[in-house]
């Protein structure tokens, strides 16, 4: 177990304070996970699980529904923004305050203030989802002990301004290449240009019109985009090999395989040699239509916006749970060394969420 306790009876903006102070870039998050866990226990009301540096708490009250708050302990590399810092006006600064130890702050203050919510509560703390999906502790959880995240609705408590951001777009990155045949550029004629064989690609995603349905009540905006291209040998050689990179950010309201299926159709009439999927993770339906996302939008006020990125809510789709995103921190200050969060949010977040709890 930890030696430095977290102290669950401090109000959210000094508990992010304490966690933001408590170092946790990805793949150490080991003594915070301690810390969380051993806080957890100290609580008579719930019941705590551990997987490697996963830990799951729950309450078990029998009530009609569960919902699950989640989020992720580990932050990006620190950049000389810890310790944190509280300004003049308001303001707490350091790393990980934003993304997002202010909604592990939350989470934290609900489980230890809440003893017998109006729904049953499942509480996920987990590791490594800073970097590559395979670390993802969320995802770990899902696969080895999916029972542990059965529920009706999900709040991932990510950053998002304290505004709700309904489900998530899937993304799709696809390798599309072209072949030709070398030779030296002053005599082209000879060869066979593989960037030039590309063209075709280029033009279709030049003349893409994007899909706008409307989910939920929420308009997605799909995207199909070029982000890279490579290709060339040297100066004065004709290529023989192109790829370019494709990455389609596509509404969920299409499965994974119809995701891929519209892309290859997009791009039948091309001349591609190979097409090769990349990475590929499906979206996340918003579900804001369900009786407790319905009361979730009554308790939190304003309105419902769209996820245009892609977040763990995902899993929880994946698992047949609804989900959305919901936390104190701005997003555009994720990652960044002034990264920081207002405290009136985190505030304010814990207040909304007991209420729709408590209602």
């Amino acid at each position: 177990m930890s030696r430095t306790p977290l102290d669950l009876t401090l109000d959210g903006p000094a508990l992010t304070a304490q966690l933001v102070d408590f170092p946790s870039v990805s793949g150490t998050e080991k003594p915070l996970a301690d810390a969380v866990e051993e806080a957890l226990r100290a609580l008579p009301h719930l019941t705590v699980d551990r997987f490697g540096n996963n830990v799951v708490a729950r309450t078990n009250l029998g009530r009609a529904e569960r919902v699950v708050l989640a989020g992720h302990l580990d932050t990006v590399p620190i950049a000389d923004n810890v310790p944190s810092r509280l300004d003049e006006d308001g303001v707490l600064w350091g790393c990980g305050s934003c993304d997002m130890k202010s909604g592990v702050a939350v989470q934290l203050r609900i489980a230890a203030t809440l003893p017998e919510p109006n729904r049953d509560l499942t509480f996920v703390f987990y590791d490594n989802e800073e970097v590559a999906a395979e670390l993802n502790g969320l995802k770990h959880v899902a696969e080895a002990r999916p029972d542990w995240l059965v529920a009706d609705f999900a709040v991932l408590l990510e950053s998002s301004d304290g505004e709700v951001e309904g489900g998530c777009q899937g993304t799709l990155r696809v390798l599309l290449r072209t072949k030709g045949e070398r030779a030296h550029s002053a005599r082209g004629w000879m060869g066979s240009n593989a960037i030039h064989t590309a063209a075709p690609i280029l033009a279709k995603l030049a003349a893409y019109e994007p899909r706008r349905p409307v989910i939920d009540g929420l308009e997605f905006h799909e995207g199909l985009n070029a982000v890279r291209i490579e290709a060339g040998v040297a100066n004065n050689v004709i290529p023989d090999a192109c790829t370019v990179v494709v990455n389609f950010r596509y509404a969920p309201d299409r499965s994974e395989e119809q995701a891929l299926a519209y892309v290859r159709e997009f791009f039948a009439d091309c001349d591609v040699d190979e097409f090769i999927v990349d990475d590929h993770t499906g979206g996340a339906l918003p579900g804001l239509s369900h009786p407790a996302a319905a009361a979730f939008m009554e308790a939190v006020g304003g309105v419902a916006r769209p996820k245009f990125g892609w977040t763990d809510v995902s899993r929880f789709s994946a698992l047949g749970v609804p989900a959305v995103n919901y936390g104190p921190g701005n997003p555009l200050l994720a990652h960044k060394r002034d990264e920081r969060v207002e405290i009136t949010k985190i505030t304010h977040a814990e207040e909304r969420l007991r209420a729709w709890l408590t209602a």
